[in-house]
C-alpha cells in the first residue's frame, strides 16, 4: 500500500493491493481488491470484495461498488505491440472513467473504458456497461440498458 494516499478513517480489509491511488474520508475496502495506481476514490465509498479499480478510474464521493466489479481502461487490449514485442506504458492510451456521486454498481458488473457513470445512478448485478449513463437512470443487462428514471 505504499505511495497511497489515505484519508480519515478509511478502513481497508485484509488481502488487498492498493498503489499509488487516492482514497478519501471513511471509506469501506473489502478483501482481494486492487486498485491501481492513478486512481482516485472519494468520500464515503464502499468498496466490495474481488473488485478491480484500475488506473484512470475516479469514483466521486458516495459510490457504492458491488462484489467482482471490473473496470477496464484500454480500449485496445493486446500483449504485444506492432513490432512484436509485449507492450509499455508508451504502447497503449489510458481511457479514464467518471462514477459520478452516490453511484450505484451490482455485484459482477464490467465497466468499460471511456464511460461516465452518472450521479445517483443504479446499475444492476452483472451488466456490461458500454456507454455512457446518464444521472439518476437505472440501466442493467449486457450491454446495459435503460430502464427507468429514479
Amino acid at each position: 500500500m505504499n505511495n497511497t494516499k489515505f484519508g480519515k478513517n478509511v478502513k481497508v480489509h485484509p488481502y488487498t493491493n492498493i498503489y499509488g491511488a487516492s482514497i478519501g474520508d471513511n471509506t469501506q475496502i473489502g478483501p482481494f481488491v486492487e486498485i491501481q495506481a492513478g486512481s482516485n476514490i472519494g468520500k464515503n465509498c464502499k468498496i466490495q470484495s474481488h473488485s478491480f479499480i484500475c488506473e484512470g478510474v475516479y469514483l466521486k464521493d458516495g459510490v457504492f461498488i458491488g462484489h467482482g466489479t471490473m473496470f477496464c481502461n484500454d480500449r485496445k487490449p493486446s500483449s504485444l505491440n506492432k513490432k512484436g514485442k509485449l507492450k509499455a506504458k508508451n504502447d497503449w492510451s489510458l481511457e479514464k472513467v467518471l462514477v459520478k456521486e452516490n453511484a450505484s454498481i451490482g455485484t459482477n458488473c464490467t465497466i468499460l473504458c471511456g464511460l461516465t457513470i452518472g450521479k445517483n445512478t443504479l446499475i444492476g448485478a452483472g451488466s456490461v456497461v458500454t456507454k455512457n449513463i446518464p444521472d439518476n437512470e437505472v440501466w442493467a443487462g449486457n450491454p446495459a440498458k435503460f430502464l427507468k428514471k429514479k
